[in-house]
C-alpha cells in the first residue's frame, strides 16, 4: 500500500516513456515514483523481438528491454509501485492521485499510460476472446490450440505482419485479411510478409462475425470482400486482431486537453494544458508510436518537469 507522501515527480505508466522519464528524472535527483498500471512494461512486453531499437544489432526481446530501462532508471533512484491510479484530480497543486485506494500528492506528474488493442467491434469476438481470439500472437500464439492449425490475422500495419511472421511457427497456414490492396506495413516489413509462403493475404476483405458462438470457440469468419461485397466463410482455429490502438486515457478525459480519439494534446515540449503535468509516449502521438519516438518523448518530459520544478523553487 502506498503510503500518502509528498512526491516530487510521479509518472503514470511503465513502458519505453514511463522508464526513460524515470531514468532522467532520477538522475536529476527528484526520485520520481513509477506507477506500473495494469501491464508493468506496457506494450512492448507482449513483442518477442524489437529489432529497430537502436543498440541492439541483433534484436533484443521486447520485455527484456523494459527490465533493462526499469533497472537502469532504479539505479538511480526511481521507484516502483505496481499500482493502477484510480483518479486525478489536477485542479491545484501539489496534484491528488488516488492508487489502489490511498492517495498520493505528487508537485508533477508525467502521464505516459501508453495505448491498448483495438477491438474489431465484430460479432463473436466478445464472446470468442481468449477460446480463439486474441490480441497477442506473442502472448497466446504457441498455445496448442492453434498449432498446425488455419490462422487468421487481421490487419495491415507491421504490427499484423509481425503477428503472422511469429504464428508461421506455429499454424498450417495464416490467412492476413486486410481492408485494401497493399499493406500498410513499411517496405521492408510488407516484402517479409509476402515473400513468405506460408503468409496468404487476403485482399480487400473485411471479417464481418467470428465463429462460432454457439460451439464456444473459434472455428472460422465471416469475410465480406468491399469491392465486390462477395461473402464467404474461412476456417480457422484462431484469429488475431493487429488494427491499431487506443491511448489510455480516459482516466484524464475533462481533465486535460484531448483530441476526438482520445489521444493528449501536448503544448510546448511535453507540457499538457495543466501546468506541472506533462505527457510522452503512445498516449499523445499518433504518428510514429515506435518505442525509440516514445523514450526520447520521455526524455524531454523529465527535463520539462526537472525545469518547472527549478522555476517554483526561485
Amino acid at each position: 500500500m502506498l503510503r500518502a507522501s509528498m512526491e516530487q515527480v510521479v509518472i503514470i505508466g511503465s513502458g519505453p516513456a514511463g522508464w526513460t522519464a524515470a531514468l532522467y528524472t532520477a538522475r536529476a535527483q527528484l526520485s520520481p515514483l513509477v506507477l506500473t498500471g495494469l501491464q508493468p512494461g506496457g506494450l512492448l512486453t507482449t513483442t518477442t523481438i524489437v529489432e529497430n531499437f537502436p543498440g541492439f544489432p541483433e534484436g533484443v526481446d521486447g520485455y527484456e528491454l523494459m527490465s533493462r530501462m526499469q533497472k537502469q532508471a532504479e539505479r538511480f533512484g526511481a521507484r516502483t509501485q505496481f499500482g493502477t491510479v484510480e483518479s486525478v484530480d489536477f485542479s491545484q497543486r501539489p496534484f491528488t492521485l488516488v492508487v489502489d485506494g490511498e492517495k498520493v500528492q505528487a508537485q508533477t506528474v508525467i502521464i505516459a499510460t501508453g495505448a491498448s488493442h483495438k477491438h474489431l467491434g465484430a460479432p463473436g469476438e466478445h464472446e470468442l476472446e481468449n477460446k480463439g481470439v486474441t490480441y497477442c500472437a506473442t502472448c497466446d500464439g504457441a498455445l496448442p490450440v492453434f498449432r498446425n492449425k488455419p490462422l487468421v490475422v487481421i490487419g495491415g500495419g507491421d504490427s499484423a505482419c509481425e503477428e503472422a511472421a511469429y504464428l508461421t511457427r506455429f499454424g498450417s497456414v495464416v490467412y492476413l485479411v486486410h481492408r485494401r490492396d497493399t499493406l500498410r506495413a513499411s517496405k521492408i516489413m510488407a516484402e517479409r510478409t509476402l515473400a513468405n509462403p506460408k503468409i496468404k493475404p487476403i485482399w480487400d476483405s473485411a471479417v464481418t462475425e467470428i465463429l462460432d458462438v454457439t460451439q464456444d470457440k473459434v472455428t472460422g469468419v465471416k469475410l465480406k470482400n468491399l469491392k465486390t461485397g462477395a461473402e464467404s466463410v474461412l476456417d480457422c482455429a484462431g484469429v488475431f486482431i493487429a488494427i491499431g490502438h487506443v491511448p489510455n486515457t480516459n482516466l484524464f478525459k475533462g481533465v486535460i486537453a484531448t483530441d476526438e480519439n482520445g489521444f493528449v494534446i501536448p503544448g510546448t515540449g511535453a507540457a499538457t494544458t495543466v501546468p506541472g503535468v506533462f505527457v510522452a509516449g503512445d498516449c499523445a502521438d499518433h504518428v510514429y508510436r515506435q518505442a525509440i519516438t516514445a523514450a526520447g518523448a520521455g526524455c524531454a518530459a523529465a527535463i520539462d518537469a526537472e525545469r518547472f520544478l527549478a522555476a517554483q523553487a526561485v
